[in-house]
């Protein structure tokens, strides 16, 4: 477990899997990971809720006690009403998503805008996470109004079909660390990479003594702040 004391970068797409603090530095009104010393992981799903991938999802967490938070497409929620709910029953969270999973880079802002509020009408939540990780300057000071924009410390890469599952496990084994968001894909594209990635992270990280849980408006405000230079522009890099 010595690697995920000290996450060493090992080729360059690392720096997407695990963004540099220089980056998070400078677009701190982001949320990367908390800060923390316990031994907390927070695991996310994006793209849901979809049938039987989703309800597996739970099923998995289930069983090793585990919370996460689901940042949910508006459109899969008006869709499947009653696997949103289960989510919320289950004792997880729910974050903002778009309605349409829209790419922030290529829509305009107003338009960008209007389709957050139109999931926020499925989704009751106050946390927001751009699809593709992308959205402009101008987007992101109007979300920020808001919304508590989160990104991510430790990203799987499991709806990358170029890679194989033990490469996406491999990914979250190496980077995560106590207080990082770690985010898989509640999709079908992804769900071979996915489950076996999220299985084997509950396992290692379960017996090395850690709990996950759920993101909430509460863990972003009470976590350990660090004194950082505040910047209100976001380049898509992501």
């Amino acid at each position: 477990m010595e690697a995920i004391l000290k996450p060493k970068y090992r080729k360059f797409s690392d720096l997407l899997v695990h963004p540099p603090k220089v980056i998070k530095n400078v677009f701190s009104n982001i949320t990367w990971n908390i800060n923390s010393d316990k031994k907390v992981v927070y695991l996310t799903f994006d793209d849901g809720p979809i049938p039987d991938i989703t309800e597996k999802i739970l099923l998995a967490l289930d069983i090793f006690d585990a919370k996460a938070t689901f940042f949910c497409v508006g459109e899969n929620v008006k869709r499947y009403p009653h696997i949103y709910k289960k989510i919320l029953d289950s004792g997880h969270t729910a974050g903002n998503h778009t309605f349409s999973h829209m790419n922030g880079l290529k829509s305009g802002t107003e338009e960008y805008i209007d389709n957050i509020e139109k999931a926020s009408k499925y989704i009751n939540s106050k946390l927001f996470r751009p699809p593709h990780g992308r959205m402009k300057s101008s987007q992101q000071i109007l979300i920020e109004k808001e919304y508590n924009i989160i990104l991510w410390d430790v990203l799987s890469y499991d709806f990358n079909k170029k890679l194989n599952k033990i490469t996406c496990f491999n990914n979250v084994k190496h980077f995560t660390r106590p207080g990082s968001i770690v985010v898989f894909h509640d999709n079908i594209k992804a769900s071979n990479n996915m489950f076996y990635a999220l299985t084997q992270t509950l396992l290692l990280y379960k017996e090395a003594g850690y709990k996950f849980e759920a993101l909430t408006e509460a863990v972003i405000k009470n976590q350990i702040p660090l004194p950082v230079k505040k910047s209100k522009i976001f380049t898509g890099f992501f």
